[in-house]
């Protein structure tokens, strides 16, 4: 299905890509401590939203 060249090419990249989004995560950490203070409250509170939904289109249906 795929050639060697490809598989060799697809596993690089995954390696190449992973690597740089980890570097660059660890240079802006201390960024994200300071501009994006409480923003898990934000997420929990998504996460109920959706939940909920879920939980009356159980119950209701």
């Amino acid at each position: 299905m795929f050639s060697t060249g490809q598989l060799i090419f697809a596993l690089f990249f995954v390696i190449s890509f992973t690597c740089i989004i980890v570097i660059m995560y660890r240079k802006d950490a201390q960024k994200h401590l300071i501009h994006y203070k409480g923003s898990y409250k934000i997420l929990i509170s998504f996460v109920l939203g959706l939940l909920a939904l879920f939980l009356i289109k159980y119950f209701l249906h």
